[in-house]
Formats: C-alpha cells, sequence, structure tokens
C-alpha cells in the first residue's frame, strides 16, 4: 500500500513532500539525486522493490526536493544548503533525533556535507553511485569536465527531456524493457520540468565537498557499479579512501540507476551495513502475468455426471489447459483442483491461452472462468507468490461464466493487436487495499 503524502515546511516557508514508508527500530533517510516522484516511483515494480527492501531495514523516510516531485516549486538555487534545508525539515517533521543517511547519485554529496554539519543527527551513511565534485578538476581526475557535461546536457534537456532517452547511460540493462521505457520517461515528466531540470543541472556543475570530507567521522558504505556510465567508479575509489571510516563495496554492470540491473547484492550489502544482520536467502522476483482458470459450478457438475464421466471430462480439461498454457510459452505453476494457476513473461500470451481455453472447454460440456493481472511475483520452487497473485485470484472470482477479466495493468500493457477490452468498472478486491478498474477481454 502506497504510504501517505505528508508535508513538511522549511524555514523560508518551502513545502517538501515526504512518505514515512515503514516502521522500525532505526530511522533510514533516503536522498534521492536530481529528480524523485514519491508516488510515481511506487508505479513500478523494480523501484517498488528497492523502496521495499530499504523499508524493512527500518522506518524509511523519503522525499522530494525543492522544485521536484510533489514539492513545492523553487525558485532559489538548488544548492547544497536548499537540500540540507530540505532533509532538516523532514527529520524535525517525524520526529527523527538520529538517523542513517542514504544518498543515491547526487544526493551523495548532500549526505556527506550534512554527516559534517550535523554528525549528532546522522548515525552512518550509505552512498551510492556517488560523488565528491561533479566536474573534473587538475586534481579530480575522476569526472567530465564541466564544458563536456553542459553541451551533453543541452543536448538532452532540449531535445529528449521526457522521453526514455536518459535511459542508455543511467539504466542501460533496461533499455530492452516498454515497461521501464515507459516508466522512466512518466517520472521524469512528472519529475521536473525541462527549465527545473536545467537549472539544478547547472548548480549541480559547482558541487565539491572535498574540504569537509576529513569531518565526516561517521560509519560509511560506499556502493558503487564498476561500469557505471555516469559517475566514475575512480571517483568512488578515491572518495573511501579520504572519508575516516569508509567501506568501499563494488558490484559489476554499467548502470547507475539503483533499480535497473541486479540490485539484490547491493541492497544485501546495504542491509548488512544497517542492521549488522546478513540477509537470508529471499525468494526470486520477477516481473510476469498470472492467470487463474476456474470450472463455473464444478461441484454441480460432479454431481450430475458421477465420479466416472467427470473424471473422464477433468482429464479433458487438464489436457487443454496445458496445451494451450504451452502454445503461449507459459509455464503451468499447479492445478488447483477445477482450475489452474500458470504465469506468463507477456500479457498477451496470457490472454491468448485464457479466451482458447475458455472456447475450447465448452464443447466439453462446462464453463471456465479466468482472471489475469501483472506483477512482481514471488518464484519458489514449485509454486509463485506476492500480492500480484492474490490480485489476480480475486480477479477470477469476480469474473462471469466463459469470461475471460483482466486488470487495468494488463490492458495498459497490451497494445495493438486483436483483442478488446469492455470496462466493467471499478471493484473491491478481498484483502487488496484500493479498487482496481477491470476489463472483460474478448477477441474484435
Amino acid at each position: 500500500m502506497r504510504p501517505d503524502t505528508r508535508y513538511a515546511k522549511r524555514p523560508d516557508g518551502v513545502s517538501i513532500a515526504y512518505h514515512v514508508a515503514s516502521e522500525g527500530e532505526r530511522d533510514i533517510v533516503l536522498a534521492w539525486g536530481f529528480i524523485s516522484h514519491l508516488e510515481i516511483n511506487r508505479e513500478f515494480p523494480p523501484m517498488l522493490r528497492v523502496l521495499e527492501r530499504l523499508g524493512s531495514m527500518g522506518r524509511l523516510i523519503e522525499f522530494d526536493r525543492a522544485g521536484v516531485g510533489l514539492s513545492d516549486p523553487w525558485e532559489g538555487p538548488h544548492d547544497l544548503d536548499s537540500r540540507i534545508d530540505d532533509i532538516t525539515a523532514v527529520l524535525d517533521a517525524v520526529g527523527s533525533d538520529r538517523a542513517t543517511l542514504i544518498g543515491f547519485s547526487e544526493g551523495a554529496p548532500m549526505s556527506l556535507l550534512y554527516a559534517a554539519t550535523h554528525p549528532d543527527r546522522v548515525e552512518r551513511l550509505v552512498l551510492y553511485g556517488g560523488m565528491a565534485r561533479s566536474t573534473e578538476a587538475s586534481d579530480y581526475p575522476f569526472a567530465a569536465p564541466a564544458e563536456a557535461i553542459v553541451e551533453a546536457a543541452n543536448e538532452w534537456f532540449l531535445r529528449e527531456w521526457g522521453s526514455e532517452a536518459g535511459m542508455e547511460v543511467f539504466a542501460p540493462s533496461s533499455l530492452g524493457s516498454k515497461t521501464a521505457r515507459d516508466w522512466y520517461a512518466k517520472r521524469d515528466r512528472y519529475a521536473a520540468t525541462p527549465a527545473t531540470k536545467i537549472a539544478m543541472g547547472l548548480t549541480f556543475l559547482s558541487v565539491d565537498v572535498r574540504s569537509i570530507l576529513a569531518q565526516v567521522n561517521v560509519p560509511t558504505l560506499i556502493l558503487h557499479r564498476r561500469g557505471d556510465r555516469v559517475v566514475s567508479v575512480h571517483g568512488a575509489r578515491w572518495l573511501a579512501r579520504q572519508l575516516p571510516k569508509a567501506e568501499l563495496m563494488e558490484f559489476p554492470g554499467p548502470d547507475h540507476s539503483i533499480w535497473s540491473g541486479d540490485a539484490e547484492p547491493i541492497l544485501d550489502g546495504i542491509e548488512t551495513f544497517i542492521t549488522g544482520r546478513r540477509p537470508t536467502a529471499r525468494p526470486d522476483r520477477v516481473l510476469a502475468t498470472v492467470l487463474f482458470t476456474d470450472i463455473v459450478s464444478s461441484a454441480e457438475h460432479a454431481t450430475a455426471a458421477g465420479d466416472v464421466r467427470w473424471r473422464e471430462t477433468m482429464d479433458a480439461h487438464d489436457a487443454v489447459v496445458a496445451e494451450e498454457v504451452a502454445a503461449a510459452r507459459g509455464s503451468l505453476v499447479k492445478g488447483l483442483g477445477d482450475g489452474f494457476l500458470a504465469t506468463f513473461d507477456a500479457p498477451g500470451r496470457a490472454l491468448a491461452a485464457a479466451l482458447a481455453v475458455v472456447e475450447r472447454v465448452a464443447t466439453l460440456g462446462i464453463e471456465v472462468r479466468a482472471g489475469v493481472h501483472t506483477g512482481e511475483c514471488e518464484i519458489v520452487p514449485g509454486d509463485v507468490g506476492g500480492i500480484a497473485v492474490t490480485v489476480a485470484s480475486r480477479i477470477t472470482d469476480l469474473a462471469g461464466p466463459s469470461e475471460v477479466l483482466a486488470s487495468r495493468t494488463v490492458k495498459d500493457l497490451v497494445v495493438g493487436g486483436e483483442l478488446s477490452f469492455d470496462d466493467r468498472g471499478e471493484h473491491a478486491l478481498r484483502g487488496i487495499p484500493e479498487p482496481w478498474r477491470l476489463y472483460a477481454v474478448h477477441v474484435s
């Protein structure tokens, strides 16, 4: 369930949007880089997974910086002083005296400065994809020259803002996912206007916290991917040598965005550092389309047909489901007495399988209902779990005889083709906090 968005007020009257995303014995404050949007962040399963993992380590506190996301517009300088005002206001609003501060990317230098100037309020630091200085200098060869950054920024901001173009450097591992590309572009558009992003970028060119590093005396974990295309790993190695109490962890991959690529080892390192315990083995989590099928009035059919005839009907039904799931390149997870649970890597194939099953079993004298939903699933040996499975099951309960009912998530992911979606309105799903809009699916 998405946390409530609340607002903290800075001394200058600017309101900063924040979430208290979980509860725990320790406070963890998440400082994003250039842009963020508290609510849209949670619409994308890989990002939600990062937030859920961090939230399992303590009371997770997130915020959008001034001028970004859900916070007030800000016409002043987007400098480190402004960012320090942001975090102080949020800490005061949630009643946090001391916290672990996690700085992602451009949030790292702000986190370093805050730890040096407010040591009483910072228990430890976690810096991912961060830097001490934003541009190249004679004694800091780990960043690009300011002129090159400005040239690239102008090209991107003026021509490509609000598209997925930035993923080529920030999240190249996810370029093949249309869902990731669409979410990335949407988050950029909602998080900041081009003018705001340019103003923040120009201020970023002057970031340099090297002079205060010796005063950062809290335990610090630095995490960096070796192939990061935005911030060089050499800068992370240099930073680790300067801080009195720093530990460096390096990971493979070209991504700067933590959610792209394999984030689990990075999150495992953060959990061990913050909690002092090594993470237990977790089930694999994947984005999948879940299909449930269910025979309508199976008990009545069984009574009327008798044991032998009903067993023959069930065997024929089971064969149809297995054939159609296999034809659509799905995985038949398990039988459920009078139905099945299957998963697919594409929603269109799940719908094709469901419609084929509904049509074919009608020749057996029975009717099937089906529910389909796409979401993040936990894959364990012989089974699949997670909220997406629960949602798909509840949707199936609402489907009529010979009907395939799908969530809006599925509808939005299926573009073109020969399928039509009839709006069935919003429905409360048992055990699910928010209503879901559902659609009956059929061939045009």
